[in-house]
């Protein structure tokens, strides 16, 4: 059976449906899945182009590791990234509110809604993450409140993603 979950942008009122990805990132998306629903504070990337994300506690019982991954996510693709320590650098601006004294590990649930992204970070050197989702519905909406995103700020704004519940 196919899983869906949405991915929202509470503020602005502005909701995606994506399928997960299964076949192609099993460990992955079931980690997610299990985890639904999960929210942050919404950023939008520096570096990889045309992304928005949400750094959330680390919330599978074991890593999913490297699967289905890439360094040029297409419009659509949602990827998981796990971060152990690295955004600590002040340069980066996060607030420690993320992670903990326990636990460093941060999973970053980003989305990308445009074209011509390149995950490479200047410290670290290339970044893959596992794309475990697709956006099928509501790309257009959400890529346009990205821009705004973008242009007009982040602040405020929470990225939620929850399971999609068949009517």
């Amino acid at each position: 059976m196919t899983r869906y979950l949405t991915i929202t942008l509470e503020k602005r009122g502005v909701t995606a449906r994506a399928r997960l990805l299964d076949a192609e990132a099993p460990r992955t998306a079931e980690a997610v899945w299990r985890a639904l629903p999960q929210f942050g504070q919404v950023y939008h990337g520096k570096y990889a182009r045309n992304e928005i994300y949400a750094l959330v506690p680390a919330f599978a019982p074991e890593e999913p590791g490297p699967e289905n991954q890439t360094v040029t996510p297409i419009p659509g693709d949602l990827c998981y990234f796990s971060f152990d320590g690295v955004l600590e650098n002040p340069a980066y601006g996060y607030e420690a509110t993320a992670g903990t004294a326990e636990n460093r590990l941060l999973i970053d649930l980003a989305v990308f809604y445009g074209r011509n992204n390149l995950l490479i970070n200047g410290d670290v050197g290339w970044v893959p993450g596992n794309v475990f989702g697709a956006i099928e519905e509501g790309l257009e909406e959400l890529a346009a409140a990205c821009q705004d995103i973008w242009m007009g700020g982040a602040r405020g704004e929470t990225l939620s993603f929850a399971r999609f519940e068949t009517p």
